[in-house]
């Protein structure tokens, strides 16, 4: 008998799913292409590791289980799955090709259509990931400013320039490790500590999941205007969920260039990089950022689609809205269950729950949240990365399965059995840090 979306007699059967893990061990390192998606984050022995079908906001596991999904591709799948609109506009680009030898009229139609709606975006280009992107974006900050130093804040991909801050930085020259500088997030004295006049560039995520304080997003382009220093905003969550021009047309800052993947084309892969056109001018012929798949034209054809969705339908309000009834749901629970140890923070369009250590182990808190949760046909990290395709009914069934598990977890903690109920290997922790994480600051002189 299949799961689905219902408070099921047990969990879910996932044979098909552990035989193709199974078949991956030792063939794919770390079995997955994406952490975030990988079985380390996930109740190993009671979640799916593989999904085969997405329809709107419910997918369906390689056994045929049926969920609610709230990780959303990690983030990409802002309309949802298979949404009409957008997979008509890749059928129809798919019937005359994917990628030419030549450059392609959709090169231009959504750049013209980025420079309408993103404050900075004078001069665009495009690649297929966000490392891609943030990585041409400290490459052009260099070149423009003759400085070699970074001062990054948040997550920005894989590459040497930003991965030498973090402990799986084996392969990077130390030379390379000595150029990136971090500071946290909502913490001005330490960016003022650690920014100096040989920084080329400040890179950071706007917003994560806390809402920065005391102006010190505009405090952080000042000083970076003062300084001659570039401003990059990684812009991967915020791009097309917080508004349809980012955090920049959000909080009314214009950086000097910006980075945009995830939600720009509902899961096809094309990243963005935006900035002012003198910057910019340096790729003409100082640095080398160039691409066989930076035009390809399904994704492009994606793109363009969902940026009419989205003016078209209004669905920032309509994500935020959602986002916003599901936040304040289930803290009402929490509240109502006397479980103040746990609460949903961010804002409406991408909330995350958190659990406090005075409960016990916050990842076992959230394992046992989790498994429960994937019982019930809901596919949970953590997080809720809201799509216009969530629905109310999904929203007021996830509710009801909320107040139904977090009953559970507070009888768990009162016996101290959470970890005793978890029935297969606990989620485990990641790398990403935004707060604490000032490592390098500059030497006062």
């Amino acid at each position: 008998m299949l799961n689905n979306i219902a408070t099921n007699q047990d969990y879910p059967v996932i044979d098909k799913s552990n035989d193709l893990y199974k078949r991956a061990q030792g063939l794919i390192p770390c079995y997955t292409q994406t952490l975030a998606k990988g079985p380390t984050q996930y109740v190993n022995g009671i979640a799916p590791k593989y999904l085969v079908k997405g329809k709107g906001s419910h997918v369906w596991d390689a056994d045929g289980n049926e969920y609610i999904d709230f990780n959303m591709g990690i983030g990409p799948l802002i309309l949802g799955y298979a949404y009409p609109a957008i997979d008509e506009a890749i059928r129809r680009q798919l019937d005359d090709g994917i990628t030419f030898s030549l450059m392609h009229p959709l090169e231009v139609e959504v750049a013209e259509m980025l420079r309408e709606i993103i404050p900075n975006a004078e001069s665009v280009r495009y690649s297929k990931s966000g490392a891609d992107v943030t990585s041409a974006a400290i490459r052009i900050a260099r070149a423009y400013t003759g400085r070699s130093k970074i001062l990054c804040c948040g997550y920005h991909g894989w590459h040497d320039w930003y991965v030498s801050t973090i402990a799986l930085n084996a392969g990077i020259p130390e030379a390379v490790k000595d150029l990136t500088f971090t500071f946290s997030f909502n913490d001005i004295e330490s960016f003022l500590l650690s920014i100096d006049d040989d920084i080329a560039a400040v890179i950071l995520e706007p917003v994560v999941f806390e809402a920065p304080r005391d102006n010190i997003l505009y405090k952080i382009a000042e000083t970076c205007r003062e300084r001659g220093t570039i401003l990059i905003f990684d812009e991967m969550w915020t791009g097309f969920r917080m508004s349809n021009g980012g955090a920049q047309e959000y909080f009314g800052i214009k950086a000097d260039m910006a980075t945009f993947s995830k939600a720009i084309a509902n899961g096809m892969p094309l990243s963005v990089l935006t900035g002012r056109r003198d910057l910019m001018q340096v790729l003409e012929d100082e640095v080398f950022f160039f691409t066989t798949f930076g035009g390809e034209a399904l994704s492009l054809a994606a793109a363009k689609a969902t940026i009419i969705e989205m003016k078209n339908k209004n669905v920032i309000t309509t994500i935020s809205a959602t986002g916003e009834i599901l936040k304040e749901g289930y803290n009402k629970i929490a509240a109502e269950l006397s479980l103040d140890f746990t609460k949903a923070i961010g804002y409406s369009f991408r909330t995350m729950v958190t659990f406090d250590e005075k409960a016990g182990n916050p990842l076992e808190l959230k394992s046992f949240v989790q498994q429960e949760l994937i019982k019930r046909g809901i596919l949970w990290s953590g997080m809720h990365n809201i799509s216009y395709s969530h629905s109310i009914q999904d929203i007021e069934y996830t509710l009801s399965a909320y107040k139904e598990v977090l009953g559970l977890l507070k009888d768990a903690v009162r016996d101290n059995t959470v970890l005793r109920q978890i029935r297969g290997i606990p989620v485990q922790p990641t790398f990403r840090k935004t707060s604490g994480f000032n490592t390098k600051p500059r030497n006062q002189k």
